[in-house]
């Protein structure tokens, strides 16, 4: 594993809805590894073929509970684990993660917040792997960027995480350093093929990015604006 997105996640959910709504998120921010399943069966069947780097499990299950489920995987292998329930009361919330899951989450959840603990979890448990794995990091001026774990090192030695969207964007332009990337490359990129309706969120990201890279995020440096065509990470000789 280079990075956390590519971990391979498996979800759990007889909400057909919730189980479509998450496994978009995911493969949206980049993760391009996922096994959806709706009942306890298909997902023990779905882990011995190819066992996950993390597990998304609902507790209400038509032939099982996730905490059951939870005992008889993590049996075969010390897999992370986030539960996510309709079931808020905490004495659930302190019995999963009793059991030894790392995260519980009840919904209704916004998608933003089970993205990053998704990525606090894989950050967590994999940091050993992904710091033996990791890429070249890319030098910003006095800002250094690990793609792999996702942060900003900013010059008065402190660090400023990049969220997943961020992240992804940013893995396409360092991708093609010193040359243009077009909208529609840098849309597909982080959002997949049915990006249609987030090119206005494009922008807004990029303003974030920038305030994470710039010196000065009015006047860029680094992540510029091709005017009409797209956005291109300038050069490392050109800083």
């Amino acid at each position: 594993m280079q990075t956390i997105y590519d971990a391979k996640i498996l979800i759990v959910d007889d909400n057909q809805d919730l189980l479509n709504l998450v496994t978009t998120a995911l493969r949206s921010t980049g993760y391009n590894q996922l096994t959806a399943c709706t009942g306890c069966a298909a997902a023990q069947a779905a882990f011995a073929a190819n066992r996950p780097d993390l597990m998304i499990l609902d507790i209400n299950l038509p032939d099982g509970d996730g905490f059951t489920l939870f005992r008889t995987l993590h049996s075969m292998a010390d897999i992370p684990a986030l539960f996510l329930s309709a079931r808020d009361a905490d004495a659930d919330r302190l019995f999963g993660l009793g059991l030894g899951a790392d995260d519980y989450l009840t919904k209704p959840f916004l998608t933003q917040e089970l993205l990053l603990r998704i990525q606090r979890i894989l950050q967590r448990c994999y940091r050993g792997e992904l710091r033996r794995t990791a890429a070249k990091t890319l030098p910003l001026g006095q800002r250094t960027v690990y793609l792999a774990d996702a942060l900003v090192r900013l010059p008065d030695g402190t660090a400023q995480p990049l969220t997943a969207t961020e992240r992804a964007l940013l893995q396409k332009l360092a991708e093609n350093r010193g040359h243009i990337v077009t909208y529609d490359a840098v849309c597909e990129a982080v959002w997949g093929a049915d990006y249609y309706g987030y090119e206005n969120s494009l922008n807004v990201h990029i303003r974030h990015l920038r305030e994470k890279l710039e010196p000065n995020p009015s006047k860029p440096q680094y992540l510029l604006t091709v005017r009409g065509i797209g956005y291109k990470l300038a050069e490392e000789n050109a800083q």
